[in-house]
Protein backbone atom coordinates (compact mmCIF):
# COMPACT_ATOMS: atom_id res chain seq x y z
CA UNK A 1 0.00 0.00 0.00
CA UNK A 2 1.01 3.66 -0.39
CA UNK A 3 1.45 5.98 2.59
CA UNK A 4 2.70 9.41 3.53
CA UNK A 5 5.37 8.86 6.17
CA UNK A 6 7.22 11.01 8.65
CA UNK A 7 10.79 9.71 8.86
CA UNK A 8 12.17 12.71 10.77
CA UNK A 9 10.61 15.64 12.56
CA UNK A 10 10.31 18.68 10.35
CA UNK A 11 8.09 20.64 7.94
CA UNK A 12 5.58 18.99 5.57
CA UNK A 13 8.16 19.05 2.78
CA UNK A 14 10.17 16.43 4.69
CA UNK A 15 7.37 13.86 4.48
CA UNK A 16 7.82 10.99 2.04
CA UNK A 17 5.33 9.12 -0.16
CA UNK A 18 6.29 5.47 -0.30
CA UNK A 19 5.23 1.83 -0.50
CA UNK A 20 4.78 0.07 2.86
CA UNK A 21 3.56 -3.41 3.85
CA UNK A 22 -0.16 -4.16 4.14
CA UNK A 23 -1.57 -4.23 7.68
CA UNK A 24 -2.99 -7.02 9.86
CA UNK A 25 -5.46 -6.33 12.70
CA UNK A 26 -5.16 -7.50 16.30
CA UNK A 27 -8.08 -9.33 17.98
CA UNK A 28 -10.02 -6.13 18.78
CA UNK A 29 -8.95 -4.15 15.74
CA UNK A 30 -10.00 -3.66 12.13
CA UNK A 31 -8.10 -2.73 9.00
CA UNK A 32 -9.83 0.09 7.15
CA UNK A 33 -9.18 0.73 3.47
CA UNK A 34 -8.95 4.50 3.73
CA UNK A 35 -11.01 6.47 1.23
CA UNK A 36 -10.57 9.90 2.82
CA UNK A 37 -8.74 11.51 5.73
CA UNK A 38 -9.27 15.11 6.80
CA UNK A 39 -6.56 17.31 8.24
CA UNK A 40 -6.58 18.73 11.75
CA UNK A 41 -4.15 21.23 13.23
CA UNK A 42 -2.46 18.60 15.46
CA UNK A 43 -1.29 16.91 12.24
CA UNK A 44 0.95 19.90 11.60
CA UNK A 45 2.38 19.63 15.12
CA UNK A 46 2.94 15.89 15.29
CA UNK A 47 5.22 15.88 12.22
CA UNK A 48 7.35 18.58 13.87
CA UNK A 49 7.59 16.78 17.21
CA UNK A 50 5.57 19.54 18.90
CA UNK A 51 2.46 17.57 19.88
CA UNK A 52 1.56 16.08 23.29
CA UNK A 53 2.82 12.66 22.22
CA UNK A 54 5.46 11.60 19.75
CA UNK A 55 4.89 8.37 17.80
CA UNK A 56 7.81 6.11 17.07
CA UNK A 57 9.44 6.75 13.69
CA UNK A 58 8.50 6.24 10.97
CA UNK A 59 4.76 6.98 11.15
CA UNK A 60 1.94 8.37 9.06
CA UNK A 61 0.07 11.42 10.37
CA UNK A 62 -3.71 11.71 10.04
CA UNK A 63 -6.46 10.97 12.55
CA UNK A 64 -9.90 11.66 10.99
CA UNK A 65 -10.63 8.78 8.64
CA UNK A 66 -13.39 7.25 6.52
CA UNK A 67 -13.34 4.13 4.39
CA UNK A 68 -14.33 0.50 4.02
CA UNK A 69 -13.62 -2.36 6.44
CA UNK A 70 -11.05 -4.62 4.76
CA UNK A 71 -10.34 -7.09 7.58
CA UNK A 72 -11.51 -7.60 11.18
CA UNK A 73 -9.92 -9.10 14.25
CA UNK A 74 -11.18 -12.32 15.85
CA UNK A 75 -13.09 -10.54 18.65
CA UNK A 76 -14.73 -7.80 16.57
CA UNK A 77 -18.53 -7.94 16.40
CA UNK A 78 -19.75 -4.40 15.70
CA UNK A 79 -18.61 -4.22 12.05
CA UNK A 80 -17.97 -6.64 9.21
CA UNK A 81 -15.85 -6.69 6.06
CA UNK A 82 -17.29 -4.35 3.46
CA UNK A 83 -18.96 -1.93 5.89
CA UNK A 84 -18.55 1.75 5.08
CA UNK A 85 -17.34 3.48 8.25
CA UNK A 86 -15.60 6.50 9.71
CA UNK A 87 -13.62 6.96 12.88
CA UNK A 88 -10.41 8.23 14.39
CA UNK A 89 -6.91 7.10 15.28
CA UNK A 90 -3.98 8.73 17.05
CA UNK A 91 -2.08 8.70 13.75
CA UNK A 92 -1.82 6.61 10.59
CA UNK A 93 -4.61 8.04 8.43
CA UNK A 94 -2.47 9.38 5.57
CA UNK A 95 -2.27 5.94 3.97
CA UNK A 96 -4.28 3.51 1.88
CA UNK A 97 -4.86 1.34 4.98
CA UNK A 98 -5.02 2.02 8.70
CA UNK A 99 -5.53 -0.11 11.81
CA UNK A 100 -8.34 1.12 14.07
CA UNK A 101 -9.64 -0.04 17.43
CA UNK A 102 -13.08 -1.44 16.62
CA UNK A 103 -14.65 0.73 19.36
CA UNK A 104 -13.52 3.84 17.50
CA UNK A 105 -15.34 3.20 14.22
CA UNK A 106 -18.90 4.17 13.35
CA UNK A 107 -21.09 3.20 10.43
CA UNK A 108 -21.18 5.94 7.81
CA UNK A 109 -24.60 7.45 7.26
CA UNK A 110 -26.15 6.84 3.82
CA UNK A 111 -26.24 10.57 3.03
CA UNK A 112 -22.55 11.06 3.90
CA UNK A 113 -19.87 10.80 1.25
CA UNK A 114 -16.39 9.73 2.36
CA UNK A 115 -14.84 13.23 2.46
CA UNK A 116 -17.73 14.48 4.61
CA UNK A 117 -17.50 11.47 6.92
CA UNK A 118 -13.75 12.06 7.32
CA UNK A 119 -14.45 15.70 8.21
CA UNK A 120 -16.98 14.90 10.90
CA UNK A 121 -15.63 13.09 13.94
CA UNK A 122 -12.84 15.24 15.33
CA UNK A 123 -14.25 18.70 14.55
CA UNK A 124 -17.77 18.07 15.78
CA UNK A 125 -16.69 15.63 18.49
CA UNK A 126 -14.29 18.20 19.95
CA UNK A 127 -16.73 21.10 19.77
CA UNK A 128 -19.71 19.19 21.13
CA UNK A 129 -17.69 17.80 24.02
CA UNK A 130 -16.40 21.31 24.71
CA UNK A 131 -19.77 23.06 24.65
CA UNK A 132 -21.95 20.33 26.12
CA UNK A 133 -19.74 18.53 28.64
CA UNK A 134 -17.08 21.07 29.58
CA UNK A 135 -18.87 24.43 29.31
CA UNK A 136 -22.46 23.29 29.95
CA UNK A 137 -23.57 25.90 27.42
CA UNK A 138 -27.16 26.97 28.08
CA UNK A 139 -29.84 28.37 25.83
CA UNK A 140 -29.71 32.16 25.81
CA UNK A 141 -26.04 32.41 26.75
CA UNK A 142 -23.43 34.15 24.62
CA UNK A 143 -20.70 32.08 22.97
CA UNK A 144 -17.57 33.70 21.52
CA UNK A 145 -15.61 31.51 19.08
CA UNK A 146 -12.02 32.44 18.27
CA UNK A 147 -10.58 31.05 15.03
CA UNK A 148 -14.19 30.58 13.99
CA UNK A 149 -13.50 29.80 10.32
CA UNK A 150 -11.35 26.73 11.06
CA UNK A 151 -12.60 23.16 11.27
CA UNK A 152 -13.38 23.04 14.98
CA UNK A 153 -14.33 26.72 15.00
CA UNK A 154 -17.06 26.35 12.38
CA UNK A 155 -18.31 23.26 14.18
CA UNK A 156 -18.55 25.29 17.39
CA UNK A 157 -20.46 28.04 15.57
CA UNK A 158 -23.00 25.55 14.22
CA UNK A 159 -23.40 23.68 17.50
CA UNK A 160 -23.65 26.87 19.54
CA UNK A 161 -26.61 27.97 17.41
CA UNK A 162 -28.28 24.57 17.68
CA UNK A 163 -27.87 24.72 21.47
CA UNK A 164 -29.61 28.09 21.58
CA UNK A 165 -26.68 30.45 22.21
CA UNK A 166 -25.98 33.84 20.69
CA UNK A 167 -22.82 33.15 18.68
CA UNK A 168 -20.11 35.76 18.09
CA UNK A 169 -17.59 34.52 15.50
CA UNK A 170 -14.06 35.95 15.51
CA UNK A 171 -11.63 35.54 12.62
CA UNK A 172 -8.86 37.39 10.78
CA UNK A 173 -10.43 38.29 7.41
CA UNK A 174 -13.81 39.40 6.07
CA UNK A 175 -13.88 36.34 3.79
CA UNK A 176 -13.50 33.98 6.74
CA UNK A 177 -16.15 35.88 8.69
CA UNK A 178 -18.60 35.65 5.79
CA UNK A 179 -18.25 31.86 5.91
CA UNK A 180 -18.99 31.97 9.65
CA UNK A 181 -22.12 34.01 8.95
CA UNK A 182 -23.30 31.34 6.48
CA UNK A 183 -22.87 28.72 9.21
CA UNK A 184 -25.04 30.56 11.71
CA UNK A 185 -22.97 33.23 13.48
CA UNK A 186 -25.09 36.08 14.86
CA UNK A 187 -22.28 38.63 15.15
CA UNK A 188 -18.82 38.93 13.61
CA UNK A 189 -15.53 40.36 14.89
CA UNK A 190 -12.41 40.82 12.77
CA UNK A 191 -9.76 40.69 15.47
CA UNK A 192 -7.08 41.99 13.12
CA UNK A 193 -8.86 45.31 12.61
CA UNK A 194 -11.16 45.61 15.64
CA UNK A 195 -10.60 45.81 19.39
CA UNK A 196 -11.57 42.30 20.47
CA UNK A 197 -12.33 43.03 24.13
CA UNK A 198 -14.23 46.21 23.35
CA UNK A 199 -16.35 44.57 20.62
CA UNK A 200 -17.25 41.58 22.79
CA UNK A 201 -18.37 43.96 25.54
CA UNK A 202 -20.38 46.03 23.05
CA UNK A 203 -22.08 42.99 21.56
CA UNK A 204 -23.04 41.65 25.01
CA UNK A 205 -24.38 44.94 26.44
CA UNK A 206 -21.35 45.18 28.68
CA UNK A 207 -21.88 41.79 30.31
CA UNK A 208 -19.14 39.85 28.53
CA UNK A 209 -19.18 36.37 27.05
CA UNK A 210 -20.61 33.43 28.98
CA UNK A 211 -18.44 30.94 27.08
CA UNK A 212 -15.26 31.58 25.08
CA UNK A 213 -14.09 28.81 22.74
CA UNK A 214 -10.38 29.17 21.98
CA UNK A 215 -8.58 26.80 19.57
CA UNK A 216 -6.04 29.50 18.69
CA UNK A 217 -4.05 30.62 21.75
CA UNK A 218 -1.47 33.33 21.18
CA UNK A 219 -2.00 37.04 21.69
CA UNK A 220 -5.81 37.10 21.73
CA UNK A 221 -6.38 34.59 24.53
CA UNK A 222 -5.87 36.93 27.49
CA UNK A 223 -7.74 39.71 25.68
CA UNK A 224 -10.74 37.43 25.18
CA UNK A 225 -10.64 36.18 28.77
CA UNK A 226 -10.77 39.78 29.97
CA UNK A 227 -14.08 40.03 28.09
CA UNK A 228 -15.58 37.02 29.90
CA UNK A 229 -18.77 37.45 31.89
CA UNK A 230 -19.11 36.84 35.63
CA UNK A 231 -18.92 33.04 36.10
CA UNK A 232 -17.97 32.66 32.46
CA UNK A 233 -16.19 29.58 31.10
CA UNK A 234 -13.04 29.86 29.00
CA UNK A 235 -12.42 26.73 26.89
CA UNK A 236 -8.79 25.89 26.09
CA UNK A 237 -9.08 23.85 22.88
CA UNK A 238 -5.72 24.31 21.16
CA UNK A 239 -2.89 26.60 20.12
CA UNK A 240 -3.09 27.09 16.37
CA UNK A 241 -1.24 30.41 16.71
CA UNK A 242 1.78 28.47 17.94
CA UNK A 243 2.26 30.32 21.23
CA UNK A 244 0.86 28.98 24.51
CA UNK A 245 -0.36 32.04 26.42
CA UNK A 246 0.42 32.70 30.07
CA UNK A 247 -2.79 33.81 31.79
CA UNK A 248 -2.82 36.02 34.92
CA UNK A 249 -4.77 33.87 37.36
CA UNK A 250 -6.15 36.89 39.20
CA UNK A 251 -8.60 37.21 36.29
CA UNK A 252 -10.34 34.03 37.37
CA UNK A 253 -10.75 35.46 40.88
CA UNK A 254 -12.05 38.83 39.70
CA UNK A 255 -14.55 37.31 37.30
CA UNK A 256 -15.44 34.17 39.23
CA UNK A 257 -14.76 32.40 35.95
CA UNK A 258 -13.36 29.02 34.97
CA UNK A 259 -10.54 28.08 32.62
CA UNK A 260 -11.49 24.66 31.31
CA UNK A 261 -9.30 22.27 29.34
CA UNK A 262 -10.76 20.43 26.34
CA UNK A 263 -8.94 17.27 25.17
CA UNK A 264 -11.52 15.37 23.16
CA UNK A 265 -9.17 12.55 22.14
CA UNK A 266 -8.46 11.67 25.75
CA UNK A 267 -12.16 11.92 26.63
CA UNK A 268 -13.04 9.55 23.77
CA UNK A 269 -10.51 6.99 24.99
CA UNK A 270 -11.35 7.32 28.70
CA UNK A 271 -15.12 7.51 28.33
CA UNK A 272 -16.12 5.57 25.19
CA UNK A 273 -19.78 5.35 26.28
CA UNK A 274 -20.01 9.11 26.73
CA UNK A 275 -18.31 9.69 23.40
CA UNK A 276 -20.63 7.18 21.73
CA UNK A 277 -23.67 9.03 23.07
CA UNK A 278 -22.30 12.34 21.82
CA UNK A 279 -21.55 10.77 18.44
CA UNK A 280 -25.09 9.42 18.14
CA UNK A 281 -26.50 12.86 18.92
CA UNK A 282 -24.19 14.49 16.36
CA UNK A 283 -25.10 11.99 13.66
CA UNK A 284 -28.79 12.65 14.36
CA UNK A 285 -28.16 16.37 13.88
CA UNK A 286 -26.40 15.64 10.59
CA UNK A 287 -29.24 13.42 9.40
CA UNK A 288 -31.68 16.24 10.17
CA UNK A 289 -29.63 18.65 8.06
CA UNK A 290 -28.50 20.77 11.02
CA UNK A 291 -24.76 20.18 10.54
CA UNK A 292 -22.98 20.89 7.26
CA UNK A 293 -19.18 20.42 7.26
CA UNK A 294 -17.47 22.91 4.98
CA UNK A 295 -14.80 21.21 2.86
CA UNK A 296 -12.45 23.82 1.44
CA UNK A 297 -10.39 21.56 -0.83
CA UNK A 298 -9.62 17.90 -1.56
CA UNK A 299 -6.06 16.70 -2.30
CA UNK A 300 -4.80 13.32 -3.54
CA UNK A 301 -2.81 11.31 -1.00
CA UNK A 302 0.59 12.12 -2.52
CA UNK A 303 -0.16 15.86 -2.15
CA UNK A 304 -0.88 15.64 1.59
CA UNK A 305 2.29 17.67 2.37
CA UNK A 306 0.86 20.55 0.31
CA UNK A 307 -2.40 20.34 2.25
CA UNK A 308 -0.51 20.46 5.55
CA UNK A 309 1.49 23.47 4.38
CA UNK A 310 -1.72 25.29 3.41
CA UNK A 311 -3.06 24.64 6.91
CA UNK A 312 0.14 25.95 8.49
CA UNK A 313 -0.06 29.04 6.27
CA UNK A 314 -3.63 29.79 7.46
CA UNK A 315 -5.05 29.32 3.97
CA UNK A 316 -7.71 26.81 5.08
CA UNK A 317 -11.35 27.59 5.81
CA UNK A 318 -13.30 24.74 7.38
CA UNK A 319 -11.80 21.37 6.48
CA UNK A 320 -9.36 20.06 3.90
CA UNK A 321 -9.33 16.39 2.97
CA UNK A 322 -6.92 13.97 1.34
CA UNK A 323 -8.32 11.08 -0.68
CA UNK A 324 -6.88 7.78 -1.86
CA UNK A 325 -9.26 7.64 -4.84
CA UNK A 326 -7.26 7.34 -8.06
Amino acid sequence: MKAIRCIKHGPPSDLVYEEVPNLKPGPKEVVMAVKACSLNFPDTLIIQGKYQFKPDMPFSPGSDIAGVIKEIGAEVRNVKVGDEVFGFVAHGGFAEQVIVNAKQVFHKLPNMDFPTAASFMMAYGTSYYALKDRANLKEGETLVVLGASGGVGLAAVELGKIMGAKVIACASTSEKLELCKKHGADELINYMSEDLKKRIKELTDGNGADVIYDPVGGDFSEVALRAAAWEGRYLVVGFAAGDIPKIPLNLTLLKGCQIVGVFWGSFAMRNPKGNMQNSIELMTMFSEGKLKPHIDKIYPLKEAPLALQDMMDRKVKGKVVITTEK
